[in-house]
C-alpha cells in the first residue's frame, strides 16, 4: 500500500462521515507526490468503502497506472485542476446535497457562521455550463477556468467541487462548504446576516490557521 492510497481513502471515509456521500458517486484524488499521475478513489463504491486497495493511479488521459479498480467518468475534473493548478495537492468532487440546493437558488455562501468566511469574500464560482458529467478534457479544463485560484466551485445541479495543497485540506473544505450552503438553506425567506468582509476575513484567517486546521483534521479522523 502506498501513503498517497492510504491518505486518499481515509479523506474520503471523513468525507462521508461529514455530509457528502452520495452512493457509489463523488471522489478524492490526491497528485502523486513522487512520480506522475493523480492518486483516486476507484468507481463503483461509495465513499464510506474506500480503503486503501480502492484507490488508483491514473495519468492525465484516464489511462490506469496502478491499482485494479474502474476510473470514475469525472476524471478529468482532478487532472485538468491540477494540470494548471501547481499548488493544488488534492480536490474533491461531492454530490452534497446543501451545495447542490444553494446554487439552484442561485446564491452563493455567505458567512453567516465562521465556515463562510473561507468562501466569501468575493462570491464562491459558480460552473454553469452543465449539469451533467464533467466527462472530458474540454469540460475539465472549462471547470479549471471558472474555479481559477479559488478554493472551491460550485456546480450548478450538480455538486462541489473543492481544492486544496493537501487531502487534509481539500477535504475540510468539502466539509466547510457543506455546513456553510446548509446553514444558508435554513434561513431561506427567513432573511439573514453575515458578517461584513473585513470581519469575514479577519475571522477567515483566525478560525482556520495552519494550526487550527491540522488539530480540526486530527479530530476528524479520531472520528473516523
Amino acid at each position: 500500500m502506498t501513503a498517497p492510497a492510504v491518505e486518499v481513502a481515509l479523506g474520503c471515509r471523513i468525507l462521508a462521515a461529514n455530509g457528502n456521500a452520495d452512493m457509489i458517486w463523488g471522489h478524492l484524488s490526491q497528485r502523486d507526490p513522487v512520480g506522475d499521475g493523480v492518486w483516486m478513489k476507484a468507481a463503483g463504491f461509495g465513499l464510506e468503502e474506500i480503503t486503501a486497495d480502492r484507490v488508483i493511479r491514473i495519468d492525465r488521459s484516464g489511462r490506469r497506472i496502478d491499482g485494479d479498480g474502474k476510473v470514475h467518468l469525472e476524471y478529468p475534473i482532478h487532472t485538468e485542476i491540477m494540470a494548471v493548478r501547481s499548488d493544488v495537492g488534492a480536490v474533491v468532487h461531492s454530490h452534497a446535497e446543501s451545495a447542490v440546493a444553494l446554487a439552484a437558488t442561485g446564491q452563493t455562501p455567505r458567512p453567516i457562521g465562521h465556515e463562510g468566511t473561507l468562501f466569501w469574500p468575493p462570491d464562491l464560482p459558480v460552473f454553469t455550463e452543465t449539469g451533467d458529467l464533467v466527462r472530458d478534457s474540454a469540460l475539465g479544463a472549462s471547470l479549471a477556468g471558472v474555479l481559477g485560484d479559488r478554493n472551491a466551485v460550485l456546480l450548478r445541479q450538480h455538486g462541489l467541487v473543492t481544492v486544496g495543497p493537501d487531502v487534509p485540506t481539500a477535504v475540510m473544505t468539502a466539509i466547510f462548504l457543506e455546513k456553510a450552503c446548509r446553514m444558508q438553506l435554513g434561513l431561506l425567506g427567513a432573511g439573514f446576516t453575515w458578517s461584513d468582509e473585513p470581519e469575514a476575513l479577519a475571522k477567515r484567517d483566525r478560525c482556520y490557521g495552519p494550526d487550527q486546521l491540522s488539530r480540526a483534521w486530527e479530530y476528524l479522523v479520531r472520528s473516523a
